[in-house]
């Protein structure tokens, strides 16, 4: 008998084991997550083994004097991934042939100092390892320490983009990014049609957790007031926001703006949601449960952003012989140049900023 129920136990300790293996593994997106063709979880280990650690030692610097920049490079993630796919095509300069990516007007609030903080990156990573690295894959790992050093979850990125060599036109751009003014069920089809089901959606939408929004995203709420916003939280918004069109913002989350939490969706429960699109996800039947449970359980809400981002920081990707990898994040390659002639400008470029 004593033999018996030991074996009884041992099997039962076993099964718990495995158990939590599995849990602990279905959070880690390595485990979860299928990867497009080309991409790679360890991609830049011998071609560039210091690149996650030149970009954290860099973003820490860059965030001890504006935390708010790290809610820019997130949304600068989503901006280019949403719109032809995660290419760093929303990192293009246009031409006088017409306006760019970044002139359509959901890209008119990204942050000048986040174009920036991204091409710099790609000289510090450039200058250390060679052209290998493209400036795509750098926007997904800022992103991701964006996430990580406000306070959310770390985890791995898959690697291997290449660079767009075209960018959207206007239109393309207004028709692949979510509006604010967007109802629930809007929000639903627009990320279903990019195969995201509704945690994903809402777990995305927790990315407003950090940032801020401007008054004329939000002013239609206010004047006429909607009666499903917190009164005393829209009479503070009247204050900063006294017309329509007021140039002034605010913070997306009221309770911890500056920390990647899960108090936005605490704010959604109790009305105080910036956006229709915000605050329609507690509103719809179809959410209202999602952002609950995130509400309660901020661990929840990590597992289910990772999955989220892992996925979407794959859609579109071009890898492979497709794309190219940027002598400059704002710029094409130039065809008429080769390789070794762009490595020798590149080397020219970075020797003169380091005077």
């Amino acid at each position: 008998m004593a033999s018996s129920s030991t074996s009884t136990s041992l099997l039962v300790f076993s099964f718990v084991l495995l158990l939590s293996s599995f849990i602990c593994d279905s959070a880690n997106p390595e485990f979860t997550v299928p990867l497009v063709k080309g991409l790679s979880w360890s991609f830049y280990q011998s071609s560039c083994p210091e690149l996650k650690s030149i970009i954290r030692t860099q973003l820490k610097k860059v965030f001890k004097e504006d935390i708010g920049q790290a809610a820019g490079l997130l949304r600068l993630h989503f901006h280019d991934c949403f719109v032809q796919g995660c290419d760093g095509s929303v990192l293009l300069d246009g031409s006088a042939a017409g306006p760019d990516e970044k002139d359509a007007i959901p890209n008119l609030t990204l942050r000048k100092r986040g174009f920036e903080i991204i091409d710099d990156l790609r000289q510090r990573i450039h200058k250390k390892c060679g052209r290998v690295v493209s400036c795509s894959d750098i926007v997904a790992l800022a992103a991701r320490d964006s996430v990580f050093l406000s306070g959310g979850p770390d985890y791995a990125v898959p690697l291997g983009r290449k660079d767009g060599k075209t960018f959207a036109t206007t239109e393309a751009t207004l028709a692949n990014l979510p509006s604010p003014f967007s109802n629930a069920n809007v929000i639903l089809d627009d990320f279903a049609a990019k195969n995201f089901d509704a945690t994903d959606t809402v777990a995305l939408s927790g990315g407003h957790t950090i940032g801020i929004g401007h008054c004329p995203t939000f002013t239609n709420r206010l004047y006429p007031q909607d009666p499903v916003m917190d009164k005393t939280y829209a009479n503070n918004l009247k204050k900063i926001c006294p017309t329509n069109n007021t140039d002034a913002s605010t913070n997306l989350d009221l309770r911890t703006p500056n920390k990647f939490d899960n108090k936005y969706f605490v704010d959604l429960m109790n009305r105080q949601g910036l956006f229709t699109s915000d605050q329609d996800l507690y509103t719809s039947k179809k959410t209202k449960d999602i952002v609950t449970s995130f509400a309660v359980n901020e661990n929840l809400f990590f597992e289910k952003f990772v999955l989220a981002m892992t996925k979407m920081g794959q859609m579109s990707v071009l890898t492979g012989n497709n794309g190219e990898i940027r002598a400059n994040c704002s710029a094409r390659n130039s065809g008429k140049k080769g390789y070794l002639a762009s490595l020798v400008e590149e080397e020219v470029e970075i020797l003169a900023e380091s005077f």
